[in-house]
């Protein structure tokens, strides 16, 4: 699987959400960036991600895939402390 096709597969499941994938050899990471986590738990975040992409884990095209998902106030709040 390739960053793109992965991206595309999150991007199908969160409208308006913006996702960023880097890795390689099916060991990715993920940044998703939506409203649609207003309110959630972490883990609640994470199993929406997963479920984007269940079938190609299961399939064992993505051997590990770490997520951070963000909604854009949250997300707003981790740059600046990344850059500062």
């Amino acid at each position: 699987m390739t960053t793109d096709e992965i991206k595309a597969m999150i991007e199908a499941g969160f409208e308006s959400a913006q996702v960023i994938v880097n890795g390689e050899n099916g060991m990715f990471d993920t940044t998703v960036i939506s409203d649609k986590f207003a309110g959630l738990s972490a883990v609640k975040k994470q199993q929406m991600v997963y479920a984007t992409v269940n079938s190609q884990i299961t399939s064992g095209e993505i051997h590990a895939l770490s997520i951070k998902a963000y909604t854009p106030k949250e997300w707003e709040t981790a740059s600046k402390l990344r850059v500062g």
